[in-house]
């Protein structure tokens, strides 16, 4: 590597994770999530560790996901779980991915689309469900339905299914997460009234998947659970056993006794109390590590906690060795992962920046380079 910081990826984990979600829901097919890179742990091999173990669909967020997926040999399904940009329905079909439709005047679009650019067989599409996201989707109206009766009579178009998701499915209340499953399950009934056959249901997330067994359905969205991380501190962490796939390293590069009163990295915000040891690491918010961590991160070296001290600059920040026995340049720091039995976690990270756990591992996979271990 050019760096001396990486994310290293666990193989292992992101299969063991896949096969404990998949264990909740035997009876349902699953799209794997791999958008936003999967989610920092890159998509191209995340993506093959999921198709050999099976899965029946991925899921990504932007045509060039699709498109990385289809140039590395991955024929499996690929459902686009976000708009199709206009003008971009010819990538659709070259590709072969299953778009999400919205509205009525982008499922005409994709089906002229389909006739004008030679599609050998009807295009496969989700219709999404506003169920209570308030995001994207017909409403759950009569007008949907009529909608949905002119949509399907297109023969260039076919309706793999519908799909919804959950908005407070992650939460210890699930009054409304289970509102929105009944009306998604009330509207499938209406378009079975009126000649429609619904397909493939799917609604359930990672936190549907763990929290409301009854939302399985014919097919599971797995996200973050797959890559080790439970969508909300009140998710019973009991009902299936994930662990973190990503770490974060790096190596000290440079080290350095200071006398009490030296101020450290930008602003001085950050002063020695007592003679110091500080170490400096080739990482910093740049790289993922929030800047607003400044004061309330720390690193493991050596298996013992320390604290990040100064301003976390764009590609360095410093840490205080002073109490940790033996360290020298070169010495490897976890900046989140394990050591014995000593942790910094996505989880403590995002709680002490205000964010969720989600966002913090995306942000480390932009720009370190990745280290796959098996």
């Amino acid at each position: 590597m050019q760096r001396a910081a990486w994310a290293e990826i666990s193989l292992g984990n992101l299969r063991g994770n896949y096969l404990a979600i998949r264990a909740l829901a035997p009876g349902s097919e699953a799209i794997a999530c791999v958008k936003a890179d999967a989610y920092g742990h890159g998509i191209v091999k995340t993506a093959w560790e999921f198709v050999r173990e099976g899965v029946e669909y991925l899921g990504v967020a932007t045509i060039d996901e699709a498109a990385a997926i289809r140039t590395a040999g991955i024929r499996t399904p690929i459902a686009l779980l976000s708009t199709v940009p206009r003008g971009n329905a010819k990538d659709v079909i070259d590709l072969h991915i299953i778009p999400v439709i919205t509205s009525r005047t982008d499922a005409e679009l994709l089906a002229d689309a389909a006739v004008r650019f030679g599609a050998r067989e009807p295009v496969p599409f989700f219709a999404a469900i506003d169920t209570g996201m308030g995001r994207l989707g017909f409403l759950p109206t009569p007008e949907a339905a009529n909608d949905l009766i002119a949509i399907t009579a297109r023969p260039e178009l076919s309706l793999l299914g519908l799909l919804s998701h959950f908005a407070t499915a992650d939460e210890p209340d699930l009054s409304f997460a289970e509102k929105q499953l009944e009306t998604f399950k009330t509207f499938e009934q209406n378009l079975r009234e009126v000649g429609i056959d619904p397909g493939k249901r799917t609604i359930a997330n990672s936190a549907g998947i763990m929290a409301l067994p009854g939302s399985h359905l014919d097919i599971i969205r797995p996200g973050v659970s797959l890559y080790g991380i439970y969508p909300s501190d009140t998710m019973d962490r009991n009902t299936a056993a994930l662990k973190p796939a990503m770490s974060v390293k790096a190596n000290i590069v440079y080290l350095k006794k200071v006398p009490a009163g030296t101020p450290i990295s930008y602003g001085s915000r950050f002063v020695t109390e007592k003679d110091s040891l500080i170490a400096t690491l080739p990482i910093g918010y740049g790289d993922g590590l929030p800047r607003v961590t400044t004061g309330k991160g720390r690193a493991l070296v050596r298996g013992q906690y320390a604290p990040i001290v100064g301003t976390i600059c764009m590609d360095q920040c410093m840490i205080d060795v002073t109490d940790v026995p033996g360290v020298k340049t070169g010495d490897e720091v976890i900046v989140m992962g394990s050591d014995g039995n000593n942790t910094v976690s996505a989880d403590d990270i995002a709680a002490a920046t205000g964010t969720i756990n989600y966002e913090v591992v995306c942000a480390f996979g932009q720009r370190l380079p990745k280290v796959y271990i098996k």
